[in-house]
């Protein structure tokens, strides 16, 4: 009580010190829990929240938190936990995900504070805590160990009560003593006890929890059958002669928890590392860096303590913090979690370096200049933090029916005892045991989003971001892909794509001329001349080389047979040379008797691109290109890529007229666009993929962002989308054959409860384990 009052204090002293629209506290302290009231600082949000885009700030911003959630084991709980968040006061929206664990808050911190919708899912047994949280982790790495001894536990102890069970089974009648028989009974009693109270005490909590508030889960009817089960043996083995007859069955007891425990630990391992991804990426960030002090000595402090314009050092093998430039050393950075670039990349003095990227080879210096969500980074996290909280439509399907099914299994159950009990009564106990136990909506529940977090998760180690899981169901029937041309298909810059030049001097030349010439300017087309001659041709000898902003340079050459010493490059008007007529931007290349050489430039192409069309149209994929630009460049590039439906000229609202009439015509649209002024189509297509770095990923319409664009994943996505749903539809298939086939057995009496155990553990790794190979995912794989 003292702490937290004292917790309320400092809390009291901290708002005191912040602006109006963030001084809220509830109104009675021990409302909160005190290990909560932390999150209540401002200051702490950035660390698990987001403001909302288009939020305005003061009494009616809106932030979004990404929470963890602990004591949630299937698609009920998850219904409930939504249900009691949406009822608390300033909580604007909710989504609660099981197969991740994961849960998004929307809230006003003008109504409501962090640790009062973390306090009030507590009373349900839901712990929540902020997904970037280090204690949630050690917490979490706890709960694994606690649940590897309550398995080893009931593991030992069955072995030990099969052992006692085994001489009822192979023994003839009369071979074994009454006292014998009664002592082994004791034995199996005092072994399934510590089963009973350590190994199933989750089940009984949560049972208990479900009664107090009225709501049913998935551990309600397992409860129900380990106490039944537990009860009926007991009495046995204290009364033989009673109405409940003198059979024991601990052996089932202990087997079917042991079985239930191995397919919960092995699911949460299978989980962990089909599913994981958005765990590993969240927690890339180290949680502290040396920084440069006032006295010129680095000092190690915690990474939130960092500033705009601090200079850290990052030593290698330990991530980059936030977004800065390199002042001092060069390395090698892995940057594949973040722009799908599989080898790591060379960063020199000037060059810039993300938050969450690896530095690998040696010691740098970094002036941060972009901290917290304004990075690249947190962008992406909470790209992949939204994904995975959503729930497609087959998941939500399953959602609504699992709570219905846990009632249809508590009444049929019962009705499984009352038909059974004027013939056996034991009979019928079990028999209601069995289908408690068989009929757990497990595999009905994680059949969707199973594999839809597994796809999620090694498309984004792929460098793929998913927005919007529905998005998934979607990809697998996609029969048409529309192309945007400018920052889609084609590089960001211009390429070179013709070269002309006088009789005395071939192409070749006259591009190693020029290229020399260019590299003392920094003109994008100068760039261009320089990338198409390659790095590593002979440079010629150039002197007096000077340039004239926006017209071009000259310089002084070693005159050769067809070439004069006075070289001019650029425009036709410095060059003193007739203009053209092009289709693109032209340099031209001079001496004192004139024109040399014209260089036309384009668009080029992505290095992929044609690669990505040619796959597409291999898998009977048709492709558009639609481009605001002019019909002739767009014609070009058309056939450049082997593109025969192509239209040239179009705004945003003819784009988006045209998609529609292919939608009309029964299509199934994707599009993909570079996020900038496609937005309309981009959201109205059945799903969509934005391209490149320069998308802003908050903003971005799309269902899809590949952040290092690269044009080659786009086939292998559509296949691997194919192959989620062909998982998913498999799950779905046989999480409804298993309870067609196991639920008559249960009601006839048919299936012992040790039986049922084992089918119900093995339905649920069958659909996890089959969620599972979706992880062999390769680009330009399926």
């Amino acid at each position: 009580m003292y702490a937290r009052a004292r917790a309320y204090r400092c809390s009291m002293q901290v708002a005191a010190s912040l602006p109006d629209s963030h001084r809220y506290l509830p109104a009675d302290p021990h409302k909160a829990d005190a290990t909560l009231l932390v999150f209540d600082d401002p200051h702490e949000w950035d660390l698990f929240s987001r403001r909302c885009e288009g939020s305005p700030s003061g009494s009616t911003e809106t932030w979004e938190s990404q929470v963890t959630v602990r004591g949630m084991h299937c698609a009920a709980c998850s219904l409930t936990l939504e249900q009691s968040l949406l009822g608390i006061r300033g909580v604007r929206a909710a989504r609660v995900s099981a197969a991740s664990r994961r849960a998004s808050v929307t809230w006003c911190p003008a109504d409501t504070r962090p640790s009062e919708w973390m306090a009030v899912p507590r009373a349900l047994g839901y712990e929540l805590s902020p997904a970037s949280d280090a204690f949630s982790r050690d917490v979490e790495r706890q709960e694994a160990r606690l649940m590897l001894w309550r398995w080893l536990v009931a593991g030992f102890c069955m072995m030990q009560v099969m052992m006692y069970a085994a001489p009822g089974y192979f023994s003839a009648p009369g071979d074994i003593t009454p006292d014998i028989e009664k002592l082994l009974r004791w034995a199996s009693w005092l072994l399934s006890l510590p089963v009973v109270l350590f190994s199933c005490r989750p089940f009984f909590v949560t049972a208990l929890r479900d009664l107090r508030h009225r709501s049913i889960s998935m551990d309600l009817p397992v409860a129900l059958g380990i106490a039944v089960t537990f009860a009926v043996s007991t009495a046995a083995t204290f009364e033989p002669r009673g109405w409940w007859g003198h059979e024991v069955y601990f052996d089932s007891l202990t087997m079917f928890v042991f079985f239930l425990l191995s397919g919960r630990w092995l699911e949460q391992r299978l989980r962990a590392r089909t599913a994981g991804s958005l765990d590993l990426l969240s927690r890339r960030l180290p949680d502290s860096i040396e920084r440069l002090g006032l006295d010129g000595q680095f000092e190690r402090v915690a990474a939130r303590r960092l500033r705009r314009g601090d200079v850290i050092r990052v030593l290698p093998g330990e991530a980059f913090p936030a977004d800065g430039t390199i002042v001092a050393g060069e390395t090698f950075v892995d940057e594949a979690m973040l722009t799908g670039e599989s080898t790591a990349v060379p960063r020199a003095e000037g060059a810039d370096v993300m938050a969450g990227s690896y530095n690998l080879s040696a010691a740098v210096q970094v002036r941060v200049f972009s901290l917290g969500s304004a990075t690249l980074y947190a962008q992406i996290v909470a790209l992949m933090a939204r994904a995975a909280v959503d729930k497609p439509r087959l998941a939500m399907l399953a959602d609504r029916v699992a709570r219905p099914f846990l009632w249809f299994v508590l009444l049929a159950s019962a009705g499984a005892a009352v038909f059974w009990w004027n013939t056996d009564p034991a009979r019928a106990l079990m028999a209601a045991v069995a289908v408690l136990i068989v009929t757990c909506p497990c595999a009905l529940s994680l059949a969707t989003p199973a594999a839809m977090l597994t796809s999620a998760g090694l498309l984004a180690r792929n460098g793929v971001l998913v927005r919007r899981m529905q998005a998934l169901e979607v990809l697998a029937d996609i029969d048409t892909v529309i192309f945007d041309k400018t920052g889609t298909l084609t590089e960001a810059g211009m390429g070179l794509r013709d070269t002309r030049t006088r009789s005395c001097i071939s192409a070749h030349e006259a591009l190693q001329l020029a290229a020399g010439l260019a590299r003392y300017s920094l003109h994008p087309l100068s760039r261009a001349l320089v990338q198409a001659a390659g790095e590593g041709t002979a440079q010629p000898a150039l002197m007096d080389v000077q340039e004239h902003a926006g017209k071009g340079l000259e310089c002084r050459a070693a005159p050769c047979a067809g070439r004069g010493e006075r070289l001019r490059m650029g425009s036709a008007g410095f060059c003193g040379v007739e203009d053209s007529p092009g289709h693109g931007p032209q340099v031209y290349l001079s001496d004192e008797y004139g024109w040399l050489a014209r260089f036309d430039f384009g668009e080029a192409p992505r290095d992929d691109a044609a690669q990505a069309v040619s796959a597409l149209r291999a898998r009977g994929i048709e492709v558009y290109l639609l481009s605001g630009d002019q019909p002739d460049a767009v014609l070009r590039m058309g056939k450049q890529l082997d593109i025969h439906h192509l239209q040239g000229g179009c705004t945003p609202g003819a784009k988006l007229a045209y998609m529609q009439a292919l939608q009309q015509q029964g299509r199934k649209v994707l599009m993909v666009g570079d996020g900038m002024n496609d937005g309309p189509v981009l959201a109205g297509a059945h799903a969509s993929i934005a391209m490149g770095l320069s998308v802003p990923l908050a903003q971005a319409q799309s269902d899809f962002v590949v952040p290092g664009g690269q044009l080659g994943m786009l086939p292998a996505i559509l296949g691997h989308a194919r192959s989620t749903m062909r998982v998913v539809r498999q799950n779905l298939w046989w999480a409804a054959a298993y309870n067609a086939v196991c639920v008559p057995l249960a009601v006839g009496g048919l299936l012992p409860a040790w039986l049922a155990g084992l089918g119900m553990a093995l339905s649920s790794l069958l659909v996890v384990g089959n969620a599972a190979r979706l992880a062999k995912f390769k680009p330009g794989s399926n």
